[in-house]
């Protein structure tokens, strides 16, 4: 039995004061709108309706049962314009995960872009060295970088492409030169960034030639696993170190790092936006989505050709 379809013909029999009148109404027949209110009778054990061939009336059991009806078919109602409202106007909180150096360096601008398209939106954004389970953490939207994807059964909308690169401070090169090969490395202090797609112990270059090159380090005197943090290593002096171009990029521009063996770039990575169905999405997942697509690509294609811009002085 549809008890809440039931709660409906009885309150609609009520109003219209017939059972003819509410079959109407409602695009039914006359035995439907009766078998219905004798359902919910006989579910309830209780009778509602008193009828008699010419008119009905509320026993005084129906009477309560009425007012009930009435205020849960309102609360369910408002609750159907809501989620319908979800599907079409953006509002709410959007849950967003992001990698750390990606997210304070690209998400977090685009936030704040989006929300002057949407501003009834508010948005939780989770920075972490990770990739989330979406479905377990509650995440609206995850942005990812990696070279594959796997097959998890999300969906996913790919945004462009990240790669990393050779960094050092001008005082380290004025005082221990810069490498102009690879096999100059060894002779520098390389420090690690410890993430979950970089080796600990080696570096795999795209050269120029489009072939992978490696270079096998020794033990590393710093390592960290933060993007900016490897950024203050470098500026330091302390050593050379990759950092991803979102990261390298600000301090590039300022002078505090400079690019060596710009003719190397490491691990291209895709950047992706996981979701987890088409099927009726949320107009705030729905438009953060369309409007990452719409703007990061030519974000990170101009950095990506701004880079071009910084070399190191030998």
């Amino acid at each position: 039995m549809d008890t809440l379809q039931n709660m409906r013909v009885f309150v609609r029999v009520v109003e219209a004061g017939s059972f003819t009148a509410a079959a109407q109404h409602l695009n039914t027949t006359t035995a439907y709108a009766s078998r219905a209110v004798s359902d919910l009778e006989a579910h309830l054990r209780t009778r509602l309706l008193n009828r008699t061939t010419r008119r009905i009336a509320l026993t005084e059991a129906g009477e309560r049962y009425l007012q009930r009806c009435e205020q849960i078919l309102a609360y369910v109602d408002q609750a159907e314009a809501e989620a319908s409202d979800a599907h079409a106007r953006p509002s709410g909180k959007l849950k967003v995960h992001s990698m750390t150096s990606f997210g304070q360096h690209y998400v977090v601008p685009m936030i704040s872009r989006y929300q002057q398209r949407h501003s009834s939106v508010q948005v939780d954004l989770t920075l972490a060295q990770r990739v989330p389970d979406l479905l377990d953490e509650g995440y609206d939207v995850a942005i990812v970088l990696a070279q594959d994807l796997p097959d998890s059964g999300l969906v996913s909308a790919r945004l462009g492409t990240m790669f990393s690169i050779v960094c050092a401070s001008p005082a380290y090169i004025d005082k221990h030169g810069a490498p102009h090969v690879l096999s100059d490395l060894v002779r520098h202090n390389c420090l690690q960034l410890i993430t979950p797609t970089l080796s600990p112990d080696r570096w795999v270059f795209d050269g120029p030639n489009g072939q992978e090159e490696t270079v096998s380090l020794g033990a590393a005197s710093f390592t960290v696993n933060v993007a900016d943090a490897m950024v203050a290593a470098i500026g330091a002096g302390m050593g050379i170190g990759v950092l991803p171009m979102s990261s390298a990029l600000p301090a590039l521009r300022a002078g505090t790092l400079v690019r060596v063996l710009p003719q190397y770039t490491m691990q291209e990575l895709s950047v992706y936006a996981l979701y987890p169905s088409r099927q009726y999405l949320d107009a705030k997942i729905r438009t953060w989505v369309e409007f990452l697509r719409e703007a990061l690509p030519d974000t990170l294609a101009a950095d990506t050709e701004s880079l071009k811009e910084f070399v190191a002085v030998a």
